[in-house]
């Protein structure tokens, strides 16, 4: 009897180990994962885009409660074009990666110019629109998307680069609502800043006056003058919040004032996305535009990808949690239609989640979720065994330590 206990408990305690370590073992195909990803999604719309069909053969998608069909469906190639772009930035500007990455990169920076070109030129069947007012939001994305990868303003001829410039100034006239949208006018102006341009310092400095204006504690931010729990802090506010200010600050210390505190406030910001990924990867679904899928957690993947992490979340901590993040939002079959286009929904195809303003165009903001694909395979987030993220630790029974919020 004696006997078979033991054996019994050696089973139990195998069994435990087995499962430890396939927690906290090294996981190396993690960024092979995260590309193959990264590729299924942009693949279509940046591969048609360069061959000048992207509106011949993207499906658009509309919410059943679309407000305006005929301009969500205009609006929706710049919106998958500029929203697929700013997020793998990080990565077309990145040298780095085995032989096999490298070969996928440069192929991606081959579509990504020919694209650019068709995108805002006047003669081509893929000039996109920069008149409606959605505009704004997407020529903010684009914009963003060449602060992130000064490769690809390098890389474009100067007759693109003036119709880049063209489409952006036309975008001024648009008047962003009073929200989350007064960044997308700064973003633009920061993007002519950097690169020498004619900038309006006052539609900047507008936006770290009056977020810090709309702060209500915690590491979060209103948009606009009510709060709503959504995820904007992290579609929006603190990413762009945060490369406004580090493009300026390059040659402007007008902005000094609001850096202490903003560095603050997106560390919490990042401790408290940390702890909303679900042991299985989920995470709560509340708020609108929750089709962006893992775009809600852009901020925490920013963070990574600019190595400002506070120092209680560690690199491969973080990275684990990614991980199982991206592996849920795309594991449902019905997250891609037949033809490899994203379907509207968090979980595969869900047409009844969508706002009024939601489009296929819109979806692709979940690129953003992959910005640490920007940093070499050998940095930390990527070489470093992974590590349970809070989640995993709490829910298995793991002592951790206590959250507190920040004022």
């Amino acid at each position: 009897m004696k006997s078979r206990f033991i054996f019994l408990l050696c089973i139990l305690v195998a069994a435990e180990i087995s499962v430890a370590q396939k927690t906290t073992t090294s996981q190396p195909n993690d960024r092979k994962l995260w590309l193959a990803t990264m590729d299924k999604i942009a693949r279509p719309v940046l591969y048609n885009l360069a061959q000048d069909k992207l509106k011949a053969v993207m499906p658009v998608e509309l919410s059943k409660r679309t407000d305006n069909a005929v301009a969500r469906t205009k609006a929706a190639y710049l919106e998958a074009f500029a929203r697929t772009l700013c997020g793998i930035a990080p990565w077309l500007n990145n040298e780095d990666g085995t032989a096999e990455e490298k070969a996928l990169r440069n192929q991606y920076r081959q579509w990504v110019v020919k694209g650019m070109a068709n995108a805002v030129n006047p003669s081509a069947k893929d000039y996109m629109d920069f008149n409606g007012g959605q505009s704004l939001v997407d020529a903010a994305f684009l914009a963003n998307a060449f602060l992130r990868c000064p490769w690809l303003w390098n890389n474009i001829d100067t007759v693109t680069k003036q119709q880049v410039v063209d489409a952006f100034r036309m975008s001024r006239k648009i008047k962003p609502s009073y929200s989350n949208w007064i960044l997308f006018s700064g973003m633009i102006e920061a993007f002519f800043y950097k690169y020498n341009y004619e900038w309006d310092i006052v539609r900047v400095e507008f936006c770290f006056r009056q977020f810090e204006q709309w702060y209500v504690g915690d590491g979060v931010y209103s948009d606009g003058t009510s709060y709503h729990w959504d995820y904007y802090n992290s579609y929006v506010i603190h990413p762009f919040l945060n490369c406004i200010y580090e493009v300026v600050k390059e040659k402007n210390n007008s902005f000094g004032w609001f850096q202490p505190k903003q560095k603050e406030r997106s560390e919490r910001y990042a401790i408290i996305q940390e702890r909303l990924i679900n042991a299985d990867g989920s995470f709560p679904a509340t708020g609108r535009s929750i089709v962006y899928r893992g775009a809600a957690f852009q901020h925490l993947a920013d963070m990574a990808w600019q190595k400002k992490l506070p120092a209680e979340l560690h690199p491969a901590q973080v990275r684990c949690a990614l991980t199982a993040l991206l592996k849920k939002t795309m594991e449902s079959p019905s997250t891609f239609n037949k033809d490899g286009w994203l379907t509207i929904g968090l979980y595969g195809s869900q047409p009844d989640i969508a706002d009024v303003y939601n489009n296929t165009g819109s979806l692709y903001l979940c690129t953003t979720m992959l910005l640490p694909l920007g940093l070499p395979e050998t940095d930390p987030f990527w070489s470093d065994a992974a590590e349970e993220f809070s989640s995993q630790k709490i829910w298995s029974g793991k002592d951790v330590r206590g959250d507190h919020a920040h004022d």
